[in-house]
């Protein structure tokens, strides 16, 4: 029991450190890994560059999910992920390499301190920094754990790693379809390699041929977090994680081809047992990827071959930064960009009546990736926007992109009701006492086609080919009055049932829950429509071709203030 528990015990430790300290890495990058996330489709070799970086902040398996939503939002193509995720596979093999060094007298002091810069730092760098310290120290700790528990009963192991040795084949097939296995079931390949450095450490495994199985079987396993974040995806994002798992079994059908050569010269690169399994991981992953880098377009279309879909394929991004020196045509982009993003929320806003009337997984599950694709899509449009700033602009132009800002940040909040709508019946289908009689299901229904009659009209407005937005825009106005007396109707009506306890407690609890998201989502489509009311709102067709300066005009930037002038005054009103 007390090796059972060490094991299990060291490993969720290991496995715990290893998403504490990709977390604190990958925060502490903030924003910035959008932008790596963005540039790494520009070519392949900056594509494999950057998606190594991706890889060493957050591991292969969750980049893929990241290139997954991006994917799903419309934001990158699967063929501009397929260099990313040969580069993010790289990346995590330079984590191992990283774990590979022996750190662990020093993981308590590493604990200690990633935790007080964590809980005493202000600065979110420093703070997100000492999350990954953190990470990084319970990590070694949870190697550390397990090294222990394995060293006094090493015999124990003799006769299972005999039958994974990679010194003969059976060994090497049967080790690396085990190691696989394992890693399916944990989600993290760094875990099982983990595992292997503590046997090493332990004296379990004595030479290359033992640890290898486990490193290349490894790196097949991880791919179950990709393609479990793919399921209800559209078939462009599930086409990232199938071809994210081909890319590993091809990279470990060659690490079984050429092991002989690995069990050579690999152990020429470090007299320590633990480098040389590091580094054999990060040599056959490099060589795998500079393989496949040539062969990407025909890999893409194999992939796709291999999935054939007779499904329309949404709508790509139309954020383009080589429109932004014709800032007319950018702000046209924008308009596209919000049209697309509300066509989005118009399909969650239908899939949530059918998950109201009866539940699918698969259904419900759509509307959480549409919900993270317009969030993706806000955040790309707010790192859009700042770039347009940087350009010559118009006065028409300079107010207009803060109504666009606006307008996206409206149809987010949107996109978060309508995900709220579908939680609330997922809450209700769990409460016996909480089912709703026909008539509630029509008023329900009711005020749902109210809400989706303004969500198209929206849709409508938004199209930058149409010359009328305002008169659209008070055409939603009026709608939404319409919708309020609507929806005033119910809610009195809804009460009246409350006190005549027609319905139970709880269901009216939940009846008044899905009012309140259907309301707020009207109030945003009537901010979006009140924005587009204003007089800068409108497209200058003449404009659309126009070149502008690549950088904007000088603006006198204010002096830095004396805060303390305004807080005096402050305290002074307060007490007045």
């Amino acid at each position: 029991m007390k090796l059972l528990f060490g094991l299990l015990g060291g490993l969720a430790l290991f496995i715990f450190g290893m998403r504490t300290m990709s977390a604190g890495l990958s925060a502490a990058v903030g924003e910035g890994m959008r932008g790596i996330i963005a540039k790494a489709t520009r070519n392949r070799l900056s594509g494999i560059g950057l998606g190594g970086t991706i890889g060493f902040l957050v591991q292969s398996s969750a980049s893929t999910v990241l290139f997954i939503g991006f994917i799903n939002a419309g934001l990158m193509t699967f063929s501009q992920s397929i260099a990313p995720i040969l580069g993010a596979n790289i990346g995590t093999t330079l984590s191992i390499q990283l774990i590979s060094f022996k750190l662990s007298d020093y993981c308590l002091a590493g604990i200690f301190i990633g935790l007080m810069l964590h809980l005493l730092a202000h600065k979110p760098r420093v703070k997100n920094g000492g999350l990954a310290l953190l990470g990084f120290g319970l990590l070694f700790l949870g190697m550390t754990i397990m090294g222990d528990a394995i060293r006094p009963h090493r015999e124990l192991f003799e006769p299972w790693l005999a039958r994974i040795n990679g010194s003969t084949l059976s060994g090497l097939l049967i080790g690396t379809v085990a190691a696989a296995l394992i890693t399916g079931i944990v989600q993290s390949s760094g875990a099982v390699i983990g595992m292997g450095f503590a046997m090493v450490s332990a004296g379990a495994i004595t030479d290359l041929q033992g640890i290898y199985p486990m490193i290349i079987g490894a790196n097949i396993g991880t791919c179950v977090t990709g393609l479990l974040g793919s399921i209800g995806t559209t078939i462009e994002a599930r086409r990232v994680a199938i071809g994210h798992l081909l890319f590993n079994i091809a990279s470990t059908a060659l690490a079984v081809a050429t092991a002989p050569l690995f069990y050579k010269y690999i152990p020429l690169t470090s007299g320590d047992l633990i480098h040389q399994a590091a580094n054999a991981n990060t040599i056959k992953m490099v060589l795998s990827a500079l393989i496949f880098l040539p062969l990407v377009p025909a890999f893409g279309k194999l992939v796709v071959l291999l999935t054939p879909s007779k499904t329309v394929q949404p709508e790509p991004s139309f954020l383009d930064d080589k429109l932004l020196n014709r800032p007319e045509q950018a702000i046209f982009a924008c308009l596209r960009e919000l049209q697309r993003t509300t066509r989005i929320c118009a399909q969650s806003l239908r899939l949530a009546a059918e998950e109201f009337l009866q539940h699918n997984a698969k259904r419900a599950k759509l509307i959480r990736v549409n919900e993270q694709s317009v969030n993706a899509i806000k955040a790309a449009m707010r790192d859009y926007l700042p770039k347009l700033t940087r350009h010559y602009l118009s006065k028409r132009q300079s107010i207009l992109i803060g109504h666009l800002d606006r307008c996206m940040s409206d149809l987010e909040r949107v996109g978060d009701h309508i995900d709220n709508l579908s939680d609330i019946a997922k809450r209700q289908r769990s409460i016996s006492t909480a089912r709703f009689s026909p008539e509630v299901i029509e008023d329900w229904l009711s005020i749902h086609r109210a809400v989706e009659h303004l969500l198209a009209k929206v849709i409508e407005s938004l199209d930058p080919e149409t010359a009328n937005f305002q008169e659209i825009a008070k055409e939603i106005i009026e709608l939404r009055k319409e919708y309020s007396e609507t929806a005033i109707a119910v809610r009195n009506a809804h009460f009246q049932r409350v006190e005549e306890k027609t319905i139970t407690p709880i269901a009216g609890l939940l009846f008044s829950d899905y009012l309140s998201n259907f309301w707020r989502i009207s109030k945003h489509i009537k901010n979006i429509a009140l924005a587009e009311q204003q007089p800068q709102f409108w497209l200058k067709r003449e404009k659309l071709s126009k070149v502008m300066s690549a950088e904007a005009p000088g603006y006198a930037v204010p002096d830095h203030i004396n805060p303390g002038d305004y807080l005096d005054k402050l305290q002074s009103d307060n007490y007045r």
